[in-house]
């Protein structure tokens, strides 16, 4: 299901809402891609995906 609101950074539309981290000072709901590029900023280096389920 879409989600009808806009990204606060680049206000494109927004499939799956991913919150900042208060630290970050962003206030409203991120799309993925920003949210991805906001984690990179404030956590470099080499990030993995890892699927915890298996």
């Amino acid at each position: 299901m879409k989600s009808n609101e806009k990204c606060t950074l680049c206000g494109g539309s927004i499939e799956q809402v991913f919150l900042p981290m208060k630290e970050w000072g962003i206030d409203g709901p991120l799309c993925g891609k920003c949210y991805s590029k906001k984690l990179a900023e404030f956590y470099p280096g080499k990030h993995e995906r890892v699927n915890l389920s298996e």
